[in-house]
């Protein structure tokens, strides 16, 4: 395990994907993990809950992966960065942290927000 919570949490869920298991437990998870899993989960890859530790239900998820490094991105190369790491135009998202918060890569372009990139979701 690494330091970076973030992306061993999506590491194991595409680990369990690929061994076909529909559920994931956690027991390291930080605010930040779980402010990433509310967007992931409000887009309808993933659901989750917590006890002692974190569950989380894998639905219907292709791929996640953490983006390392982490890129600073202006407005007008979240673009340039969707289409590197998307398989198709309005098929999946990119995650960016910005200062009003996490949001896709289309909110972030809507608002004119750049940003830090975290992950990709399809």
């Amino acid at each position: 395990m690494s330091q970076d919570i973030v992306a061993d949490a999506i590491n194991q869920i595409m680990n369990m994907k690929r061994a076909k298991k529909t559920e994931v437990r956690i027991k390291k998870y930080s605010r930040f993990l779980l402010n990433l899993l509310d967007l992931i989960k409000k887009l309808g890859y993933l659901d989750y809950e917590i006890d002692k530790e974190l569950k989380i239900e894998i639905k219907n998820i292709n791929e996640c992966k953490a983006i390392k490094p982490r890129f600073n991105v202006s407005v007008d190369k979240i673009d340039k960065y969707a289409r590197r790491f998307l398989p198709a135009k309005s098929f999946g998202y990119v995650i960016i942290s910005t200062s009003k918060g996490l949001m896709t890569h289309e909110e972030a372009i809507e608002k004119n927000i750049g940003g830090s990139l975290i992950a990709y979701v399809f």
